[in-house]
């Protein structure tokens, strides 16, 4: 007997339902990016070795799939590097590519490569898939799809009020409410190492403490203490573990303990544009949040930092993230361009609604007319018509084969059809057609002659 085929784990099949559900989700999203002037562009599924390496950091780079070279190119093999037990140098020696971790670097070698052909401030939406050597779990896959958008060329602080607006519309129009939109900003935390006398550990610094809710005060702290943080160092920190109060209260805590620090300070006076111009503007359905434990442990931000947790009561993880980044096309020989960005989690987002019974009972009718199947003559007749309706815009099919009336019926049950259209002998004879209601079993005669003015009224429900 022939083995039964089976995925890598981390990825999945999705049947036609699931297939309709991301497409609501991906239509919500496109439609909130394209009425804040975000315009599309797609990047390859993978990108060279080096423009991909060393942008997110150690725990990052171990994430990176590597495509492994083909031909002549395996000669390249460091095999010294494998008899040494570098195992690291020698998995790089046999790749030149991999797949692309994110949408954001592959984006700035985008910027950095069209710079002459791109117009500044530049506003750009991308929703394509992304891989991660990461461990499958609940809401963690290695194939999954990010939603971006970010605008490169503007230092402005006007356009993180605009991506928190962003995110608020997205959810709404999703019905997700209750949503907290988490921020944190880079400069805050460089300024927090530099009172506690760590800034040469900031990167193992904001690491450690971005997995706060993953292991644990204690679990952070030890992992400090194990990079080189000193325990006195750490007891400074300590505050940061049980930082309450209201965003305004949150400030003034951070405008005090940072008030040494010229970076730390900055930071403070960022946050405070942003959380004092959406109180102005208000929120729809989302509430902003400071978090000072929150680093996203991606070594590229450089200013504001954004997470967004689910509503509470639902176990997942971030559902959306992003941040300003000053640096990033200078790795690739541009300088001096801002940008700031966010994603959406389009998995995760799937999973919470399907959890919260978000998404529209209607949603999976694709189909809004079935015509039965009652031999050549009656299909013919039905085909004429099922290109006019497809003309109108209505989504029809024949059944393809002129089976048993239950059998049929069943189809478009399973299906969700709203409408059934019977031309059957007698009907075929008389000129007229048998509309069924699905939902209600009603059925009506019509004559030929109305065959579009009546489906075009009844099959909105």
């Amino acid at each position: 007997m022939a083995q039964k085929p089976s995925i890598p784990k981390g990825t999945r099949d999705f049947s036609p339902v699931e297939v309709v559900k991301r497409n609501y989700i991906f239509d919500t999203i496109k439609g909130s990016f394209q009425r804040y002037g975000f315009q599309p562009i797609e990047t390859p599924s993978f990108e060279k070795l080096d423009t991909l390496m060393g942008k997110y950091g150690d725990e990052g780079d171990r994430l990176i799939f590597k495509i492994l070279n083909s031909g002549d190119k395996v000669k390249k093999a460091d095999l010294a590097a494998l008899k040494d037990g570098n195992l690291a140098k020698f998995s790089n020696s046999l790749s030149e590519k991999a797949l692309k971790y994110d949408l954001t670097v592959p984006f700035a070698r985008y910027v950095v490569q069209h710079q002459n052909e791109i117009n500044f401030p530049f506003k750009r939406y991308q929703i394509q898939p992304v891989w991660r050597a990461d461990r499958p779990q609940h809401g963690r896959f290695q194939e999954f799809y990010q939603c971006d958008a970010d605008v490169v060329g503007s230092e402005s602080l006007w356009q993180e009020v605009e991506l928190v607006q962003l995110y608020d519309e997205v959810f709404s129009n999703l019905k997700l409410e209750g949503v907290t939109i988490k921020m944190n900003n880079r400069k805050i935390l460089s300024g927090i190492a530099e009172v506690i006398g760590a800034s040469d550990k900031l990167i193992d610094f904001t690491v450690a403490l971005d997995k706060l809710d993953k292991i644990g005060e204690d679990g952070v702290k030890d992992e400090m203490l194990q990079k080189g943080i000193s325990a006195e160092a750490i007891e400074k920190v300590q505050p940061l573990f049980n930082f309450t109060g209201t965003n305004t209260e949150k400030l003034a805590q951070l405008t005090k303990l940072l008030k040494s620090s010229e970076v730390g300070t900055k930071g403070v006076e960022e946050l405070s544009f942003i959380f004092e111009n959406i109180e102005t503007l208000g929120l729809r359905s989302a509430t902003l949040d400071i978090d000072v434990t929150l680093a996203r442990g991606l070594n590229y931000y450089t200013g504001a930092i954004f997470e967004v947790a689910a509503p509470e009561g639902v176990k997942m993880g971030s559902i959306g993230g992003g941040g300003r980044y000053d640096d990033l096309t200078s790795v690739f020989g541009l300088k001096d361009v801002s940008g700031v960005g966010i994603s959406f989690g389009l998995d995760r987002i799937y999973l919470v609604l399907e959890e919260l019974e978000l998404f529209p009972e209607t949603i999976t009718n694709t189909l809004d007319i079935l015509f039965i199947n009652f031999g050549e003559a009656e299909a013919l007749q039905s085909m004429k018509f099922i290109a006019s309706l497809r003309a109108a815009g209505k989504n029809a099919e024949l059944y393809p084969d002129a089976a048993k009336m239950k059998k049929q019926m069943t189809y478009a049950n399973n299906r969700n059809v709203p409408f059934v259209v019977i031309i059957g002998p007698e009907e075929l004879t008389a000129s007229n057609f048998v509309l069924k209601n699905m939902q209600s079993g009603e059925q009506t005669t019509y004559a030929f002659d109305d065959m579009l003015k009546v489906l075009g009224k009844s099959t909105t429900l």
